[in-house]
C-alpha cells in the first residue's frame, strides 16, 4: 500500500480528521445513544464498556475517523477504511455512524463522496460492510450506486460475528455518476 488510509479530508461543511485516543470520550458522548445503534448489527455499542472495544478496534485499523462539523467543532460521528487488498486493489469503508442530531440531513453522503474521491485514486474496488437488518444504511448504499453483492457473516473486532450484506462500488462506475 503505497497511500495513506487516514488522511485529513474536507469539504466546506465537514472535515474527517484521524482517531485519536483522546477522542474516546467526546466520541462515546455521541455514541452513547441507543438509538445511535438501534439498526445496527451490534446494538449494544452504546454501552461504554462495548463502545471501548469497538473504539479499540477503530485504533487498531490505522484507517479511522472523527466526523467533525467544521462551523462549530462538534464530532458527529465516525467512519474508517479498512482491510486494503492489494490482489484486487480493495479496499473496505465502514463501520460508520452518526449522532441521531446528524441524521437526515445529507451528511452521509457528503462523507463518502471525501472518501470515495480520496480513495478512488489508488484503488479499483471499494466494498462496504451493512447489517442485514440496517435498513438506513442500505438505502444509503443503494443511494450511493453500490450493488448488492449479497450475504457474509462477518467477524467484528473483539464482537460476536454478524450477518452482513457486501455493497460494492467500482471506480468507473462511480467516475459515471
Amino acid at each position: 500500500m503505497k497511500f495513506s488510509i487516514q488522511p485529513v479530508l474536507e469539504n466546506e461543511k465537514y472535515q474527517l480528521i484521524p482517531l485519536q485516543q483522546g477522542d474516546f470520550e467526546p466520541l462515546y458522548e455521541v455514541a452513547s445513544d441507543p438509538e445511535v445503534w438501534s439498526q445496527h448489527p451490534n446494538k449494544d455499542r452504546y454501552r461504554k464498556e462495548v463502545f471501548s472495544i469497538f473504539f479499540e478496534g477503530a485504533m487498531q485499523s490505522g484507517g479511522a475517523f472523527k466526523i467533525i462539523e467544521k462551523s462549530s467543532g462538534e464530532i458527529l460521528g465516525s467512519t474508517r477504511f479498512y482491510d486494503y487488498h492489494e490482489e484486487d486493489n480493495s479496499i473496505f469503508i465502514g463501520y460508520t455512524f452518526y449522532g441521531t442530531k446528524s441524521w437526515g440531513k445529507g451528511i452521509n453522503p457528503q462523507i463518502k463522496k471525501l472518501m470515495l474521491d480520496y480513495i478512488f485514486q489508488f484503488v479499483d474496488i471499494v466494498y462496504f460492510h451493512v447489517g442485514k437488518d440496517n435498513i438506513r444504511s442500505r438505502k444509503a448504499m443503494e443511494r450511493l450506486g453500490a450493488e448488492n453483492n449479497g450475504e457474509q457473516e462477518i467477524a467484528y473486532f473483539g464482537e460476536p460475528s454478524k450477518i452482513n450484506i457486501v455493497y460494492q462500488i467500482n471506480k468507473e462506475k462511480y467516475e459515471k455518476i
